[in-house]
């Protein structure tokens, strides 16, 4: 059976991936001096969230993905002026959805369990 937490998780970082994707390509258009700059940064946080959505059968990759969270958010201070609150936004609202895959996941893993354990003990013995 699949790990719902790392399901959800996995999904919100490969959506956070192409919305960076896509934002850095509207900053690149809105501040051209800096172009080659957010090209090579959102380029980069967005490959670190695809690969972080692959380290999530790690602690390691929970940690970077709380890394990366911030990194997004912080990356709304760097962005052209007429961006910066949509980009900071972008950031809360993932890091916000980032919060409740692992809250929720988390309790589906724990609910799962208790069925299953409540399965086992139901069973008759030799079956």
């Amino acid at each position: 059976m699949r790990n719902p937490k790392r399901v959800l998780a996995a999904s919100t970082l490969i959506a956070e991936a192409l919305v960076v994707f896509f934002a850095t390509l509207a900053a690149t258009a809105l501040h051209r001096e800096e172009q080659t700059s957010y090209l090579v940064a959102g380029g980069v946080v967005a490959l670190l969230c695809v690969l972080c959505a692959g380290l999530l059968r790690s602690r390691a990759g929970y940690a970077l993905g709380w890394v990366l969270q911030a990194v997004i958010v912080a990356s709304g201070f760097v962005v052209p002026e007429a961006f910066r609150w949509t980009m900071v936004g972008i950031g809360v609202a993932f890091a916000g959805i980032w919060w409740g895959c692992l809250h929720v996941g988390t309790r589906v893993e724990r609910e799962r369990d208790l069925v299953a354990r409540g399965l086992a003990e139901r069973r008759p013995e030799g079956s």
